[in-house]
């Protein structure tokens, strides 16, 4: 026999079974109560979660107000965006106006 033959030999033999096919023995697809209680456990926690939200969305207004969120913000929050309102007047005064870019190429007009 050569060894090409060996190899298709071996290779064609079907594989021998396990012992334990996979965790399928005699407890698999049953559940404990434990999972029952888990489960039980995470829905009484989803509903909570879902009663949460639902409170502090119902706190939210239905129309956002500029003036009425400026004035409820925070003193170092206005104090920063006053700051970098400052800062952005400043660099705008700063700058030198950029001279107009020309174009590269001349436009030739069409004449018929």
């Amino acid at each position: 026999m050569s060894a090409q033959e060996t190899v298709a030999l071996v290779l064609a033999q079907a594989p021998v079974p396990p012992q334990d096919p996979g965790g399928q023995g005699e407890d698999f697809g049953k559940s404990s109560p434990l999972g029952l209680v888990l489960l039980i456990v995470f829905a009484i926690a989803v509903v909570f979660l879902i009663r949460s939200m639902t409170k502090h969305l119902k706190k939210l207004p239905v129309v956002f107000d500029e003036e009425k969120a400026n004035a409820a913000a925070p003193a170092h929050v206005k104090r920063a965006e006053a700051e970098a309102a400052k800062r952005a007047e400043d660099s705008e005064a700063t700058e030198t106006p950029e001279p107009e870019e020309t174009p590269s190429k001349p436009s030739r007009a069409k004449t018929d």
